[in-house]
């Protein structure tokens, strides 16, 4: 009959442990467009995003500098100390429907008063003035999950894990592009600093040609000096440009996690093209491929599962308790079984009355933290949505700005010939072949940064549309 009892309590605690507060976990609706811009289809096939990194910049020492960040860089490394912090609370949380097992070993010596009742009671059924007791057991406590609490805990120590480990990749992503932006910056550089040491010596022979005029008396002493001028602020341009190389030199070791050295490096930034097409897939692809987007979702729903377990708070808990084991109030007749032997089972419901309002006080502070992180998860996807859609329309009108920059390059070489033929034949003055040179040398200048800007509005659309954690 006592079977029964057991057999009938226990069916009800797994009903009524089938039961949850709260709701389920439903992502929040967000307005997506269908697609990016007018040049993005809704059937372009996978996007970028889905390219390794690896495979997406082809060129070696780009790839070296990219891989030695990934391993070495810090924010990256807190990031994954952030990942195995949550993988343990994860699996504290699922240990959290296991009953406490407890062992105690005890053994007392008591002498009362031979005046009390205890010690008159004592040498009066025990024949002795001490009372000993030796007892051995386990001790068991148990929790019965009635409301969902435990596995709504479990549920949000899951998304804290799953948001750690977005939040890694989205630093990932941004190491990725940060190492990629830099070596793009490197590259043109390199190229102005070309430009700058080949117009300086431009102007060296412009400088030598107004001295021989000097000498013959054709110019006067202000053509000398406006050239000499003209050829300083040219070479001013050179140590401006090796020192940017060495501070972005210095910038990109240290977003690998290493001292500030130099960087070997043969190829040039002409060797560099954006592709025609580069396909970003839907908008909705965003919501499962980029991390921080990803991120600020695990967060829902571990904020809807807090919520969930501070509701469960405000119920009735029924515990469980039991023990057993051996028990004497000699040593000698300590392990004297069975008649040593006793066992206990109890059970209770514990409802919270004063502290009411208190938990009612958390479930609406949950219940704010859950709505303030559904705000973050919108923000968060309509930043990316915007991202994307700058990077496109900066591809698509940079390419416009560097061919109208290319054909202000080539109109300028050709005056600065022709400037410089006249000046020699008489028919230009000094001032004409200065302003030519100088025109050309700030137009290349522009056209390397164009180039420049191309490679990072890619390298841009690849990181906001999620690219660079794989």
């Amino acid at each position: 009959m006592k079977l029964h009892k057991y057999i009938y309590l226990g069916a009800i605690t797994l009903a009524l442990s089938a039961c949850k507060t709260g709701k389920n976990y439903v992502r929040p609706q967000v307005q997506l467009p269908d697609q990016f811009n007018q040049q993005t289809s809704k059937n372009a096939g996978p996007g970028i995003a889905n390219i390794a990194y690896k495979d997406f910049f082809k060129e070696p020492l780009l790839k070296q500098l990219i891989d030695s960040a990934v391993r070495h860089n810090f924010d990256l490394q807190f990031a994954v100390k952030n990942i195995e912090s949550a993988k343990l609370s994860l699996k504290q949380a699922n240990l959290g429907q296991l009953p406490d097992l407890n062992l105690q070993v005890n053994a007392t010596s008591n002498r009362p008063s031979d005046n009390s009742i205890n010690g008159m009671s004592t040498a009066m059924f025990a024949g002795s003035k001490h009372i000993e007791d030796y007892t051995t057991g386990l001790g068991l406590s148990w929790e019965a999950d009635i409301w969902g609490k435990i596995r709504r805990q479990k549920e949000a120590a899951l998304g804290t894990y799953l948001q750690t480990e977005a939040a890694a990749r989205a630093v990932q992503t941004q190491v990725v592009a940060n190492v990629a932006q830099g070596f793009f910056n490197l590259l043109m550089l390199d190229a102005q600093l070309e430009i700058a040491r080949r117009n300086v010596l431009l102007n060296d022979s412009t400088l030598l040609v107004i001295r021989l005029q000097k000498e013959a008396g054709q110019v006067s002493l202000l053509a000398v000096q406006q050239a000499e001028a003209q050829r300083l602020q040219a070479a001013l341009i050179v140590p401006q440009l090796e020192q940017s190389i060495a501070i972005q030199e210095n910038a990109l070791r240290t977003l690998a996690g290493a001292l500030p050295s130099k960087i070997e490096r043969t190829v040039k930034l002409n060797a560099f093209t954006v592709p025609e097409h580069l396909t970003t897939g839907i908008p909705s692809s965003i919501l499962g491929i980029r991390p921080d987007v990803r991120a600020a979702e695990m967060a829902v729903m571990a904020a809807n599962a807090k919520m969930g377990a501070a509701q469960a708070n405000m119920y009735p808990a029924l515990t469980i308790t039991a023990s057993g084991g051996i028990n004497a109030f000699k040593a000698s007749n300590w392990f004297s079984i069975p008649g040593s032997l006793f066992g206990t089972v109890a059970g209770g419901l514990t409802q919270p009355l004063f502290q009411r309002g208190q938990l009612k006080t958390q479930l609406e502070l949950a219940r704010i933290e859950k709505d303030k992180s559904v705000i973050e998860f919108k923000r968060s996807v309509l930043n990316a949505v915007t991202e994307v859609t700058d990077a496109l329309v900066k591809l698509d009108k940079l390419k416009e700005q560097r061919e109208l920059q290319q054909t202000r390059v080539q109109t300028l070489k050709m005056a600065i010939k022709n400037a410089d033929m006249l000046f020699k034949n008489g028919m230009a003055n000094y001032l004409e072949v200065i302003t030519a040179q100088s025109n050309v040398l700030q137009s290349e200048l522009n056209l390397m940064d164009l180039d420049r800007q191309q490679l990072s509005a890619m390298v841009d659309l690849y990181r906001s549309l999620g690219g660079g954690w794989n």
